[in-house]
């Protein structure tokens, strides 16, 4: 996890058609998302981003994904947004990493 443009540069791994969606704490560098949604026509990435959306208090627009669109690994770039801060959106990843 690192700074950049402004926002927060992190990475994740995803672990599609799960039972259910959830942070299952971190693999190598990376954050472990188990999410229900299958890896065709974009539904993980969507999946992946509104997962973030609502786990960090922020809009689905202030979410992209930077690289990996196509990938089980993905880079995400998280903006603050409204009273969010760059230092909230890392201490919000932190709690992630610690998984159910």
């Amino acid at each position: 996890m690192r700074e950049k443009d402004g926002g927060v540069l992190f990475r994740v791994q995803i672990q599609p058609r799960a039972s259910r969606n959830e942070a299952a704490g971190l693999l190598g560098d990376a954050l472990k998302l188990r999410l229900t949604a299958p890896p065709v026509e974009g539904a993980a990435n969507r999946a992946c981003v509104e997962f973030f959306a609502k786990a960090l208090g922020l809009p689905k627009s202030n979410l992209s994904i930077t690289a990996g669109q196509s990938s089980r690994k993905k880079t995400l770039l998280a903006l603050p947004g409204g009273k969010t801060r760059v230092e909230d959106l890392k201490a919000a990843l932190d709690r992630l990493a610690q998984g159910p």
